[in-house]
Protein backbone atom coordinates (compact mmCIF):
# COMPACT_ATOMS: atom_id res chain seq x y z
CA UNK A 1 0.00 0.00 0.00
CA UNK A 2 1.06 3.78 -1.06
CA UNK A 3 2.40 5.51 2.04
CA UNK A 4 -0.08 8.35 2.52
CA UNK A 5 1.50 12.11 3.81
CA UNK A 6 0.30 14.35 6.11
CA UNK A 7 -0.61 17.83 3.77
CA UNK A 8 -0.17 21.35 5.10
CA UNK A 9 -3.25 21.91 5.66
CA UNK A 10 -3.49 18.45 8.52
CA UNK A 11 -5.77 16.64 6.15
CA UNK A 12 -3.76 13.12 4.63
CA UNK A 13 -3.50 12.66 1.04
CA UNK A 14 -1.79 10.31 -0.91
CA UNK A 15 1.53 10.83 -3.30
CA UNK A 16 -0.49 12.02 -6.09
CA UNK A 17 -3.05 13.96 -4.48
CA UNK A 18 0.31 15.80 -3.49
CA UNK A 19 1.71 16.20 -6.62
CA UNK A 20 -1.90 17.80 -7.70
CA UNK A 21 -1.52 20.32 -5.03
CA UNK A 22 1.91 20.70 -6.18
CA UNK A 23 1.19 21.37 -9.69
CA UNK A 24 -2.09 23.47 -8.95
CA UNK A 25 0.09 25.83 -6.70
CA UNK A 26 2.80 26.16 -9.48
CA UNK A 27 -0.23 26.57 -12.60
CA UNK A 28 -2.13 29.23 -10.34
CA UNK A 29 1.17 31.16 -9.35
CA UNK A 30 2.04 31.42 -12.92
CA UNK A 31 -1.09 32.68 -13.57
CA UNK A 32 -1.00 35.28 -10.93
CA UNK A 33 2.60 36.10 -12.00
CA UNK A 34 1.78 36.71 -15.68
CA UNK A 35 -1.20 39.10 -14.69
CA UNK A 36 0.45 41.18 -12.31
CA UNK A 37 4.10 40.69 -11.89
CA UNK A 38 6.36 38.50 -9.46
CA UNK A 39 6.33 41.55 -6.68
CA UNK A 40 2.39 42.21 -7.29
CA UNK A 41 1.55 38.63 -5.70
CA UNK A 42 1.79 37.51 -2.41
CA UNK A 43 2.29 33.95 -1.15
CA UNK A 44 -0.85 34.39 0.34
CA UNK A 45 -2.78 35.53 -3.15
CA UNK A 46 -1.48 32.01 -4.09
CA UNK A 47 -2.47 30.31 -1.86
CA UNK A 48 -6.07 31.53 -1.91
CA UNK A 49 -6.43 31.64 -5.57
CA UNK A 50 -5.27 27.97 -5.64
CA UNK A 51 -8.20 26.81 -3.00
CA UNK A 52 -5.75 25.74 -0.62
CA UNK A 53 -6.27 26.30 3.25
CA UNK A 54 -3.11 26.55 4.71
CA UNK A 55 -0.84 29.43 4.10
CA UNK A 56 1.70 27.27 4.56
CA UNK A 57 1.78 25.59 1.20
CA UNK A 58 3.80 27.40 -0.91
CA UNK A 59 6.48 27.20 2.56
CA UNK A 60 5.74 23.03 2.49
CA UNK A 61 5.99 22.49 -1.11
CA UNK A 62 8.67 24.91 -2.18
CA UNK A 63 10.06 26.57 0.38
CA UNK A 64 10.04 29.94 -0.56
CA UNK A 65 7.79 32.50 -3.54
CA UNK A 66 11.38 32.78 -4.92
CA UNK A 67 12.09 29.37 -5.00
CA UNK A 68 8.83 28.48 -7.28
CA UNK A 69 9.52 31.14 -9.06
CA UNK A 70 12.84 29.72 -10.28
CA UNK A 71 10.88 26.28 -10.81
CA UNK A 72 8.77 28.02 -12.95
CA UNK A 73 11.14 29.42 -15.11
CA UNK A 74 13.05 25.97 -15.29
CA UNK A 75 10.10 23.98 -16.49
CA UNK A 76 9.22 25.89 -19.29
CA UNK A 77 12.60 26.93 -20.22
CA UNK A 78 13.32 23.03 -20.37
CA UNK A 79 10.46 22.74 -22.83
CA UNK A 80 10.97 24.95 -25.14
CA UNK A 81 14.67 24.27 -25.27
CA UNK A 82 13.73 20.86 -25.84
CA UNK A 83 11.61 21.77 -28.30
CA UNK A 84 13.87 23.92 -30.21
CA UNK A 85 16.40 21.95 -30.64
CA UNK A 86 14.63 19.12 -31.98
CA UNK A 87 13.42 22.19 -34.78
CA UNK A 88 16.80 22.63 -35.41
CA UNK A 89 18.02 19.34 -35.25
CA UNK A 90 15.00 18.23 -38.58
CA UNK A 91 16.31 21.33 -39.86
CA UNK A 92 19.86 20.32 -39.68
CA UNK A 93 18.83 16.96 -41.07
CA UNK A 94 16.96 17.90 -44.24
CA UNK A 95 17.62 17.31 -47.91
CA UNK A 96 18.32 21.14 -48.23
CA UNK A 97 19.89 23.72 -45.87
CA UNK A 98 17.88 25.63 -44.05
CA UNK A 99 16.38 29.05 -45.36
CA UNK A 100 16.61 31.86 -42.76
CA UNK A 101 12.65 32.02 -42.50
CA UNK A 102 12.90 28.53 -41.65
CA UNK A 103 15.23 28.62 -38.12
CA UNK A 104 12.98 32.06 -37.20
CA UNK A 105 9.83 29.94 -37.57
CA UNK A 106 11.40 27.09 -35.55
CA UNK A 107 11.96 30.11 -32.79
CA UNK A 108 8.40 30.55 -33.00
CA UNK A 109 6.64 27.41 -33.18
CA UNK A 110 8.77 25.85 -30.51
CA UNK A 111 7.78 28.60 -28.27
CA UNK A 112 4.97 26.26 -27.38
CA UNK A 113 3.45 23.07 -27.44
CA UNK A 114 1.95 21.78 -30.64
CA UNK A 115 -1.87 22.19 -30.40
CA UNK A 116 -1.57 24.62 -27.64
CA UNK A 117 -0.29 27.68 -29.57
CA UNK A 118 -0.07 29.83 -26.39
CA UNK A 119 -3.28 29.40 -24.41
CA UNK A 120 -1.36 29.01 -21.51
CA UNK A 121 0.68 31.93 -19.25
CA UNK A 122 4.37 31.07 -18.98
CA UNK A 123 5.47 33.49 -22.18
CA UNK A 124 3.30 36.19 -20.40
CA UNK A 125 5.05 35.63 -16.97
CA UNK A 126 8.70 35.45 -18.83
CA UNK A 127 8.04 38.50 -20.39
CA UNK A 128 7.03 40.49 -17.14
CA UNK A 129 9.75 38.63 -15.52
CA UNK A 130 12.10 39.81 -17.86
CA UNK A 131 11.29 43.64 -16.91
CA UNK A 132 11.33 43.12 -13.20
CA UNK A 133 13.92 40.66 -12.11
CA UNK A 134 15.99 40.12 -15.58
CA UNK A 135 18.63 39.12 -13.32
CA UNK A 136 16.81 35.79 -11.71
CA UNK A 137 15.55 34.97 -15.26
CA UNK A 138 19.47 35.02 -16.64
CA UNK A 139 20.42 33.19 -13.41
CA UNK A 140 18.13 30.17 -13.69
CA UNK A 141 19.06 29.67 -17.22
CA UNK A 142 22.78 29.60 -16.42
CA UNK A 143 23.64 29.60 -20.59
CA UNK A 144 22.48 26.29 -20.12
CA UNK A 145 18.30 26.17 -21.02
CA UNK A 146 18.61 28.69 -23.73
CA UNK A 147 21.38 26.60 -25.96
CA UNK A 148 18.91 26.40 -28.73
CA UNK A 149 18.59 29.79 -29.10
CA UNK A 150 21.68 30.70 -29.07
CA UNK A 151 22.14 27.84 -31.48
CA UNK A 152 19.82 29.16 -33.64
CA UNK A 153 21.30 33.10 -33.46
CA UNK A 154 24.46 31.55 -34.64
CA UNK A 155 22.33 30.51 -37.89
CA UNK A 156 21.03 33.58 -38.27
CA UNK A 157 24.08 35.92 -37.57
CA UNK A 158 25.53 32.88 -40.57
CA UNK A 159 23.10 34.47 -43.07
CA UNK A 160 23.66 38.22 -42.31
CA UNK A 161 26.97 38.15 -42.03
CA UNK A 162 26.87 41.19 -45.03
CA UNK A 163 25.44 43.01 -42.27
CA UNK A 164 27.79 45.68 -40.12
CA UNK A 165 28.57 43.80 -37.03
CA UNK A 166 26.96 46.09 -34.76
CA UNK A 167 23.83 46.03 -36.30
CA UNK A 168 23.73 42.50 -36.64
CA UNK A 169 24.11 42.58 -33.31
CA UNK A 170 21.04 44.94 -32.11
CA UNK A 171 18.97 43.47 -34.77
CA UNK A 172 19.06 40.41 -32.81
CA UNK A 173 18.67 41.76 -30.00
CA UNK A 174 15.69 43.67 -30.89
CA UNK A 175 14.53 40.56 -32.75
CA UNK A 176 14.35 38.47 -28.72
CA UNK A 177 12.32 41.40 -27.34
CA UNK A 178 9.94 41.51 -29.83
CA UNK A 179 9.38 37.98 -30.38
CA UNK A 180 8.83 37.50 -26.83
CA UNK A 181 6.82 40.56 -26.38
CA UNK A 182 4.42 39.17 -29.33
CA UNK A 183 4.07 36.10 -28.59
CA UNK A 184 3.10 37.17 -25.04
CA UNK A 185 0.62 39.17 -25.95
CA UNK A 186 -0.74 36.10 -28.37
CA UNK A 187 -0.79 34.44 -25.70
CA UNK A 188 -3.02 36.49 -23.13
CA UNK A 189 -5.36 36.71 -26.35
CA UNK A 190 -5.45 33.21 -26.82
CA UNK A 191 -6.69 32.47 -23.03
CA UNK A 192 -8.77 35.79 -22.95
CA UNK A 193 -12.68 34.58 -23.53
CA UNK A 194 -13.60 38.38 -23.67
CA UNK A 195 -11.10 38.61 -26.53
CA UNK A 196 -12.65 36.34 -29.05
CA UNK A 197 -12.27 38.15 -32.07
CA UNK A 198 -8.76 39.15 -31.77
CA UNK A 199 -6.47 39.67 -34.88
CA UNK A 200 -3.75 37.83 -32.63
CA UNK A 201 -5.41 34.33 -33.38
CA UNK A 202 -4.98 31.71 -35.56
CA UNK A 203 -2.03 30.38 -37.60
CA UNK A 204 -2.31 33.56 -40.00
CA UNK A 205 -0.58 35.77 -36.84
CA UNK A 206 1.92 33.20 -35.81
CA UNK A 207 2.98 32.89 -40.49
CA UNK A 208 2.65 36.84 -40.06
CA UNK A 209 4.90 37.03 -37.41
CA UNK A 210 8.08 35.25 -38.98
CA UNK A 211 7.49 37.59 -41.51
CA UNK A 212 7.85 40.73 -39.53
CA UNK A 213 10.98 39.09 -38.00
CA UNK A 214 12.87 38.28 -40.93
CA UNK A 215 11.96 41.82 -42.39
CA UNK A 216 13.40 43.10 -39.14
CA UNK A 217 16.54 41.46 -39.93
CA UNK A 218 17.22 41.58 -43.42
CA UNK A 219 16.16 45.14 -44.18
CA UNK A 220 19.32 47.13 -45.51
CA UNK A 221 20.27 49.70 -43.07
CA UNK A 222 19.34 53.24 -43.82
CA UNK A 223 21.78 56.34 -44.75
CA UNK A 224 20.95 57.74 -41.04
CA UNK A 225 22.13 54.35 -38.77
CA UNK A 226 24.99 53.83 -41.06
CA UNK A 227 25.89 57.66 -40.13
CA UNK A 228 25.23 57.39 -37.04
CA UNK A 229 26.86 54.15 -36.19
CA UNK A 230 29.98 54.32 -33.81
CA UNK A 231 32.48 53.33 -35.69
Amino acid sequence: MARRNAAPGGSVTGPVATADTRDQLKKVAMRLFAQRGVDGVTVRDIVNASGQRNAASIHYYFGTKEALVRELILDGAQRIDGRRHAALDALEAGERPATLRQVLKALVDSSFAEGDEGAGSYLQFIAMLRMQHRDVFIDVLDDQWNSAYQRALKWLERYLNHLPRRILKQRLAFMGIYLGAALAEREAAMADPQRQQSSLKGRFTLENLVDTLEAMLIAPPSAQTLDEMPT
